[in-house]
């Protein structure tokens, strides 16, 4: 435990803030251990609130990982609302762990997992309150390690003046090889920047400042490439090959609060074989790897015991792909049986075959199903490879209705390569049909309640895509795009909800930005822009002044078109797919070709390099 102080003054002002439970600590199932009697501490720092933070699956899974070395101490630390963070500078209260209320600044290691771009200024503000210098040249040999991970930090270029490392890639192995480095490194008197090599030297582990850049006149990328002989000029990411053998915690801590998801969350497979040219998670997290039915059956159990919860999310990328889903719920369902415990799916894919697996887990209580269409029309969903078609998803939403749902919701984004008005027009079109699909079941079987719920978000090009290339459309075209939609969907039964187009605009920014962007993060942060991704808290004017007085573009990151030999940002990590595999997706994009399922045969996306790793690679398949 903490200064007996320190912790008084916590006490205190818990009883001046909103939701006190977003600090208090000492959740069922969360680990404490004697401090003084450990070799590395980690502060895991999730860059958002509790809530949000403790809905996240990894964060769970590298928890309970480095907890599970006797050796190592792992605690939480999330990002305090305002009311909070106000209290905690009015009273010169640090940043502090949830489980022993220590400093953060007291860790060896600060680790912060990169979900969304637009909870980067709250990276600097977590390490400002903790009273660790921002930037990575201003730290002491005793300041705290730095380290990222998480998909965002396969662009790590905006950040790449405040993080010490970034880990790329799947966290269970290269986590603990990173901790170990450090444990090393403290047993010794080497200077910090010798620590910095020998993390380079880990596969997978990227040490910025290692590297310099150079530009052209035109502002684009001149050169990248390492200044000492430690650094490889290739990052490649970590792939973990059997999940049956990775680790996933037995038991996971159970929040005293609403959080946003709150359920046990089963990955039942890591990865996808679809290959919509819009999604970087899709194209990050290949090759496909399932867990075994009977091992994903033994952690159900084992987390329904040791957590009390009633629902289990079957959690990926495409639920409805998992080859034993159908086994699997029914197994599920059998041993849960009398214990009211629910099976839900999210990310189900429109084609996936889900009808009995449908019918199984209603038997306890209807969980929301949610579908993603993407584009309203078939030519633009062939654009996008997404490779379903109205009579999928007409046939899955007509087997809910029946099966007893009454409210659906449907994800469509606008803003997409070659969009034009006949593809917003198919998104009424579609929720039209959702609603006759719906009275068309007889009025007597019929579930009473119908919702139809019709979600926009704006297209932002991310790395390691096709799209990577592609301009964002402007926030005027995005906005008379939302309007449009506003008007065609005024339909008895449907709602719309839509995402700012600002908010989008300043995502494009870092999605594909490079080093420079670090300026603009800073001047932001000192301007006063924290917890970005909360409306209320979004402040777009100080982001663009911030933009102004540094110099910068956001334009030139946002809606510029990138030309093929341009080098990218993020052209030093390998990502596994090849930037020729993702060139001539984008050319079949615009000539609205598809390339089909990964499972139906290798497509040469450049995974197939590491052998043995994706089981629907061909031998010798470039």
């Amino acid at each position: 435990m903490a200064d007996t102080t320190f912790v008084a003054k916590i006490e205190a002002m818990l009883e001046k803030v909103q939701k006190a439970s977003r600090y208090t600590g000492g959740e069922m199932n969360a680990v404490h251990k004697p401090w003084d009697e450990t070799e590395l501490k980690f502060a895991f720092c999730f860059p958002d609130t509790y809530e949000v933070g403790m809905s996240h699956l990894g964060m769970k899974i590298l928890y309970a990982l480095i907890n599970s070395r006797e050796e190592y101490l792992c605690e939480r630390v999330f990002m305090p609302w305002v009311d909070m963070k106000a209290l905690m500078e009015e009273e010169n209260v640090p940043l502090f762990s949830m489980e022993s209320r220590h400093s953060v600044a007291d860790f060896d290691v600060v680790g912060f997992t990169l979900q969304y771009e637009m909870s980067y200024t709250n990276i600097l503000a977590m390490m400002k309150l903790a009273g660790i210098p921002l930037l990575n040249a201003d730290r002491q040999r005793n300041d705290p390690v730095i380290v990222a991970g998480g998909p965002c930090a396969f662009n790590p270029e905006p950040l790449a003046d405040f993080i010490d490392c970034f880990m790329l890639g799947d966290g269970e192995e290269v986590e603990l090889e990173v901790c170990d480095c450090i444990r090393d490194w403290k047993k010794t008197d080497a200077p910090r920047m010798e620590l910095m090599k020998k993390l380079a030297q880990i596969p997978g582990v990227y040490v910025p400042c290692l590297y310099d850049v150079t530009y052209k006149e035109d502002g684009t990328i001149a050169s990248f490439a390492p200044n000492c002989p430690e650094a490889p000029e290739k990052v490649a990411k970590r792939i973990v090959t059997d999940l049956d053998k990775a680790f996933f915690p037995e038991n996971i801590v159970v929040p005293y609060t609403d959080i946003v998801h709150d359920r046990i969350m089963l990955e039942i497979m890591r990865g996808c074989t679809r290959g919509c040219r819009f999604c970087e998670a899709g194209m990050l997290y290949r090759p496909v790897r399932e867990r075994s039915l009977e091992h994903l059956i033994e952690l159900a159990n084992k987390l329904e015991s040791s957590t009390g919860y009633e629902e289990i999310s079957l959690s990926s990328l495409s639920s409805g792909d998992y080859t034993c889903l159908p086994e699997l719920i029914r197994a599920l369902m059998k041993d849960f049986d009398g214990k009211h415990v629910s099976v839900s799916l999210p990310s189900l894919r429109i084609d996936s075959v889900l009808k009995e697996s449908l019918e199984e887990t209603q038997k306890v209580r209807k969980t929301s199903l949610t579908f993603a269409p993407e584009a309203g029309t078939q030519r633009l969903r062939d654009v996008i490879n997404k490779g379903v078609t109205e009579a999928d998803l007409m046939g899955k939403i007509t087997d809910a209705f029946t099966g007893g749902w009454s409210s659906v919701k449907l994800y469509f984004m606008i803003g997409l390569p070659t969009e034009t008005r006949q593809d917003l027009d198919g998104i009424a079109d579609l929720a039209r049909k959702c609603i006759n699909a719906y009275f068309a079941v007889p009025k007597g079987q019929r579930a009473k309640g119908l919702r139809v719920t019709c979600s926009a978000s704006s297209f932002v090009p991310k790395p390691f895509t096709p799209f990577q290339w592609e301009p964002q459309d402007t926030q005027q075209m995005i906005k008379d795009k939302q309007a449009y939609l506003r008007e065609v969907l005024r339909i008895k039964g449907v709602t719309f909800h839509w995402h700012e187009p600002e908010l989008s605009y300043l995502e494009a920014c870092f999605s594909r930005g490079d080093r420079r962007m670090g300026k603009v993060l800073l001047r932001a942060f000192e301007k006063g822009c924290i917890l970005d991704g909360w409306t209320e808290q979004f402040k777009f004017d100080t982001w663009m002044e911030s933009f102004a007085e540094c110099g910068i573009s956001p334009e030139f990151y946002a809606y510029r078109t990138r030309e093929k030999d341009e080098i990218l940002p993020w052209d030093f990590i390998d990502a596994g797919v090849t930037k020729e595999f993702l060139w001539r997706e984008k050319q079949k994009a615009e000539k609205a070709e598809v390339t089909k399922d990964c499972r139906k045969g290798c497509n040469g996306c450049g995974i197939q390099r590491y052998k043995g790793v994706c089981s629907f690679a061909n031998p010798g398949c470039v």
